[in-house]
């Protein structure tokens, strides 16, 4: 895994060991501060060109039927909700990095992120380890989903990280494994630059 430390991730850990130099998105503003884009427990920088944009989950509480039940399945994963998109678009890449909040409680980062990707449809070959960055310290993860639709398989990154506020996930997707990749500086620069606000 990009830029984190093997931790006992089953029969082969070996996948999630740390790149010596794991490559870093330039700088196009940050996220999370009072007044930006999105507000947030944590703050980090996001890259060049990608823009942030709140997600008010609250919307889906008032859809009825069918509607709220997609909002929510969307909107809502394990242990935490969506509470900011960054659009890599304007970067010309297709996928966003999401950040994904939670109520305050005693799980430690490993747990909210292992419920986060147990609620993710088909992923599996999960790879976790931990990471530090500024006055935080956190799990991660690399993991694998698969479309049944596509019959195609995908590269997923996501980290978590616990606050005053609740826990924080920081989830990195993509259209398929090579835009996914060509994605990573872009989550890395968040990862190195990540901190707590409370």
């Amino acid at each position: 895994m990009t830029g984190c430390a093997a931790e006992d991730a089953g029969p082969d850990a070996s996948g999630a060991s740390a790149k010596a130099t794991a490559k870093v998105a330039q700088r196009g503003g940050s996220v999370g501060a009072r007044g930006s884009a999105c507000e947030l427990p944590v703050t980090f920088d996001i890259a060049e060109f990608w823009k942030a944009e709140a997600v008010d989950a609250g919307e889906a509480t008032t859809a009825t039927g069918d509607l709220a039940d997609l909002a929510g399945a969307f909107l809502r994963q394990g242990p935490v909700t969506m509470a900011c998109e960054v659009d890599a678009k304007p970067a010309g890449k297709i996928g966003f990095l999401r950040v994904w909040t939670g109520k305050p409680g005693a799980a430690d980062a490993r747990a909210v992120l292992e419920g986060f990707v147990a609620a993710e449809k088909e992923a599996s070959g999960a790879k976790y380890g931990t990471f530090e960055a500024g006055d935080v310290t956190g799990a991660e993860v690399e993991y694998v989903t698969t479309s049944k639709l596509l019959e195609e398989s995908k590269k997923e990154h996501a980290l978590a990280v616990t606050t005053s506020e609740g826990p924080v996930v920081l989830h990195l997707g993509g259209m398929d494994t090579a835009e996914h990749e060509a994605m990573l500086p872009a989550y890395e620069l968040a990862k190195s630059t990540l901190h707590a606000t409370g």
